[in-house]
This record gives C-alpha cells, structure tokens and sequence, in this order.
C-alpha cells in the first residue's frame, strides 16, 4: 500500500512538474517575442531601464530548469536532485512573493513613473526631427489600440493633434475624448484581480511542490536508496 502511494506521489510530481515545464517554456517564448516585437518601450524609458523582456526569459529559463530538475529527481528518486529542487522552489517562492509586496507598495510612485515618462514621450513625438519618427510611431499605435489621445486628453497634442486620435463614424470623425493614462490605468486594474488570483495559485501549486519533494526524499532516506541515478 505504502509502495503505491509512493508510486502515485512519485508520478504526481513528474506530471505536475512537465506542466511547470511547459509553463517555462511559455514564459521564455513571451520574453523573446518581447525582446523583438514589442515597441512600446520608448514611450516609458525609466521602466524601460528595468527590461521587462529579459525579465521574462530569465524567468522562463529558471522556472524551465527548476522544473526539469523536480521531474527527474521525482523520476530518478534521486535525493540530491529533491533537496536542491526543495531549496530552489523555495527561493523561487520568496522571490515572487517580494516582488508582488514591492509591486504593491510602491503603486503609486510606480503611475507617477508612468505618467511622467508618457509626458516626455509625446513631447519628444511633437517635434519634427527624424529621430522622434519612432516615439511618433509608437503613440499612434498606442492610441489607436487603445482608443485614446494624448496623456491625459487631447489638449496634450496642442494644435498639432495627430490622424491616430481620430476616430471616423460613416462622414463623422471625432476626436478620442479619453487620455492614454486613465486607459492604462484601467487596463492594469481590470486585470488586477487575475493577476493577484494567478500569483496565490502559483504559490499554492509550488507549497504542493515542495511537501511532495520533501516527502519523496523523507520516504528514499528511509529506505537508504540513497543517490540512485
């Protein structure tokens, strides 16, 4: 009986760490289409400074290795690999759960950051040098995405309101009556909840991870498999 439930628990964790895998490998893909197709960084360069891509592919790099290493000392019954394994998910949980209290306590400097970097942006898209054609770019494509004009409303642009802040109805056209902030904002708050819901269950499934781990490697000492490899 006790054999089965080894058993059970040993493929339990290799199942649930080829899914943790596949999450990995998900992650680092995002980082690296980031990396080449995302275009919004120059209009927030001080969060540019932080490299939201890179971020994600080392990410994707340590929940892809942390994974494989779970899946093979479950497979292997291998001490060493569940232990390191134990220590790693653990790190890795504190780590998360940092970031998440810093994210939050620091909200509010983080929209003035935003608000800020959003204002020297389109003043660098309102003058007319070629080096301003990508700022330029990169606001019409943010106004149009989102239905938006200017930081806070139109008056941003001035006189020289640009074609992405129009909207046309049949003959009509009208100006984009909401600024791009408050779209932003709204945007980060409509998805808050799924965030913070996603961030528990991460957090819930890696404590699972580890009573597993340590279980499998209580039970190998016990019965002295030592470092089968």
């Amino acid at each position: 009986m006790a054999q089965g439930c080894l058993k059970c628990l040993k493929y339990t964790m290799c199942f649930a760490n080829f899914l943790c895998f596949l999450c990995g490998v998900a992650v680092l893909s995002f980082g690296i289409y980031m990396m080449v197709d995302f275009r919004m960084a120059a209009l927030t360069p001080t969060l540019a400074r932080f490299n939201l891509a890179n971020m994600l592919l080392v990410s994707g790099i340590v929940i892809t290795c942390v994974s494989f290493l779970g899946f093979l000392g479950a497979l292997k019954e291998n001490r060493c690999l569940l232990l390191t394994f134990f220590l790693l998910l653990f790190l890795l949980m504190l780590v998360e759960l940092t970031v998440a209290c810093l994210l939050l306590m620091y909200e509010s400097e983080i929209g003035k950051m935003v608000d800020e970097d959003l204002k020297k942006g389109l003043e660098k898209a309102k003058g007319e040098t070629s080096n301003t054609t990508d700022v330029r770019s990169e606001w019409d494509l943010l106004q149009v995405q989102l239905d938006c004009c200017g930081v806070h409303n139109a008056s941003d642009w001035g006189e020289a309101v640009p074609p992405s802040c129009k909207t046309k109805s049949g003959q009509t056209s009208r100006t984009r009556e909401k600024g791009c902030l408050i779209k932003l904002k709204n945007m980060f708050e409509d998805n808050f909840l799924t965030t913070g819901i996603s961030v528990i269950v991460l957090c819930i499934i890696e404590v699972l991870g580890m009573c597993f781990a340590m279980t499998l490697f209580c039970h190998i000492s016990r019965s002295g498999l030592g470092y089968k490899l």
